[in-house]
């Protein structure tokens, strides 16, 4: 069987600002149906990328493809093929709900045959119904993302774009959000998304953890938690902050990670790793609370990588 041709594609794209990197050799396949999640931090190249994907921005350098075309080349059939939500969506705050789906509807020329129905689909999925006479400006952040959303999706796109789409968002909202990304994948939709949040980049088929524009891993979110070298070890003290200096400053070689008010310390060996850990801790008086193995989350493989490459940087 011929597999099949990816919705999008890139070969070593590249896009540097001044002299300054952004995204660095970036290659990757995403298939057709597929939910991909492009993570990273803060200025790690994710919107950039998006960018260049969705035709907006040309690259440096490499190539990229999307439904088959090429991003410069092709740039205005690519546009007509795709959604795109960025992180701060174009809506019109002084139109209402309704209005501004019609506005997107002609810029993007659905067809009046089919704009009626269409229209109440994503009123319908997105539940906004009750609020197509509400002014945009007067929406609560959730429903400003649903109604971008819907804006998006009124020419029935065959590839989404989503950059940061629940960033700021409640976490009611940002399930319901979620709940509404399922819905399109099971209409074949391809959704290509930006986040921050690891508990997000769980939910997606295959993820790409980026790093100052460089692609350092690409995997399932289950084979990804291989890549965490060592044991994780969840420590809770009555001084977390103080807790993770502290072991950080006395335990060399091991990696260690603040998750809300736990410590995750990851080592080579559990047993000398939660003698050590008692010790220190005993030795400033902070109360040992527990200690515990657990398994690595998408947010500890994201740190032990960094560390690794962190480590290759500096042997180079």
């Amino acid at each position: 069987m011929t597999p099949a041709t990816p919705a999008i594609k890139t070969v070593t794209l590249t896009k540097a600002f001044n002299g300054t990197t952004a995204v660095n050799g970036l290659s990757l396949d995403v298939a057709p149906g597929e939910l991909f999640g492009l993570v990273g931090s803060d200025g790690a190249g994710k919107t950039t990328t998006m960018r260049m994907l969705t035709a907006i921005m040309d690259p440096s350098a490499g190539d990229a493809w999307v439904l088959g075309r090429h991003t410069v080349r092709e740039a205005e059939a690519i546009k007509e093929e795709i959604g795109y939500m960025s992180q701060r969506f174009g809506l019109y705050p002084d139109l209402t709900v309704l209005e501004n789906i019609n506005f997107y509807a002609d810029i993007y020329r659905v067809p009046g045959r089919e704009r009626a129905a269409t229209i109440e689909r994503l009123l319908c999925f997105s539940n906004l119904t009750p609020f197509t006479r509400r002014l945009a400006g007067n929406l609560s952040g959730g429903m400003k993302q649903k109604l971008g959303l819907a804006c998006a999706l009124v020419h029935t796109p065959r590839v989404l774009f989503l950059d940061e789409p629940t960033n700021g968002v409640d976490p009611v909202s940002r399930r319901d959000f979620w709940r509404i990304l399922y819905l399109l994948l099971r209409q074949g939709v391809t959704i290509f998304v930006t986040t921050a949040y690891l508990d997000e980049a769980d939910r997606c088929h295959r993820v790409g953890l980026i790093h100052q524009g460089k692609l350092l891993a690409c995997d399932t979110p289950r084979n990804l938690r291989r890549l965490t070298e060592g044991t994780i070890i969840e420590v809770s003290s009555g001084d977390h902050r103080r807790c993770a200096r502290l072991l950080r400053e006395n335990i060399p070689g091991a990696s260690v990670g603040l998750f809300g008010d736990r410590v995750h310390l990851v080592v080579d060996n559990q047993t000398a790793g939660e003698e050590r850990c008692a010790a220190v801790l005993a030795k400033e008086g902070i109360d040992l609370l527990g200690m515990r193995r657990i398994e690595p989350s998408l947010e500890d493989v994201f740190v032990s990588v960094l560390g690794r490459e962190a480590r290759r940087e500096e042997t180079r």
